[in-house]
């Protein structure tokens, strides 16, 4: 596994610890279809959250969530448009959210972005 998969994959692991201890509901993780992926797939209250994970070990070329750019909104829209069509889930209240996770030496901080688009 490559340097950044793995740094990619305990960002996730981070964010699901965080989502849970928030009351989120984890519905899927690692959602794959032609159209994208979609990292968490998460439910709250009465809404379907889809929620892409950026993890970075420093900003040396900005914040993670500058990487969700108009093309990567793209293709999660695109993602989630078929999930909800998939699931027979279209009248559903969703919202898409961004967690960035910045990891130090042995620390980590979790920034919470809700509605992104």
């Amino acid at each position: 596994m490559y340097k950044r998969h793995i740094i990619g994959k305990i960002g996730e692991d981070l964010a699901v610890k965080y989502l849970e201890q928030a009351g989120y509901k984890i519905l899927q993780r690692n959602f794959e279809c032609r159209q994208g992926e979609i990292d968490i797939i998460a439910l709250y209250k009465n809404e379907i959250i889809f929620i892409e994970v950026k993890t970075r070990t420093n900003i040396k070329f900005g914040n993670p969530a500058d990487a969700v750019d108009r093309s990567k909104q793209k293709h999660l829209l695109k993602a989630v448009k078929y999930y909800l069509y998939s699931r027979n889930l279209e009248d559903e209240f969703v919202r898409i959210d961004v967690i960035e996770i910045y990891l130090y030496s042995h620390k980590y901080k979790v920034n919470h972005i809700k509605q992104i688009i």
